[in-house]
């Protein structure tokens, strides 16, 4: 998961990605640290999906921004418009058929075209 470097990044990334995920974490956060290979291998059935991993503690204006107040967070945008968003306690099936829903809904199955 490519890691952000700024605020400026992680807006720019949202807005133009498809369909992008968030990963908002911190070095202290076992919590976030033992999500995160769940998340990744989830992510091998969504190859459209784009995602980017922010360290909150290198990037402190992501909790202003996007009003986090706990870590891990994943947010998925559309189109850089906010789905759904889980925080510190991620049921790995729930994500999964969230974005199952997203992914099918924006992609035609089998084509790779949008259904834009």
């Amino acid at each position: 998961m490519k890691r952000a470097q700024s605020i400026e990044e992680v807006r720019s990334f949202v807005q133009q990605e498809d369909i992008s995920l968030l990963y908002i974490s911190r070095p202290n956060c076992s919590v976030c640290h033992s999500l995160l290979p769940q998340v990744e291998e989830l992510l091998e059935d969504y190859q459209k999906v784009s995602t980017l991993y922010v360290d909150a503690d290198e990037i402190p204006e992501i909790a202003g921004e996007y009003e986090i107040f706990t870590v891990p967070v994943l947010i998925v945008s559309v189109e850089g418009r906010e789905m759904f968003r889980k925080a510190r306690i991620v049921p790995i099936e729930e994500l999964n058929q969230q974005l199952g829903k997203l992914y099918s809904a924006y992609w035609d199955e089998g084509t790779g075209s949008s259904s834009q």
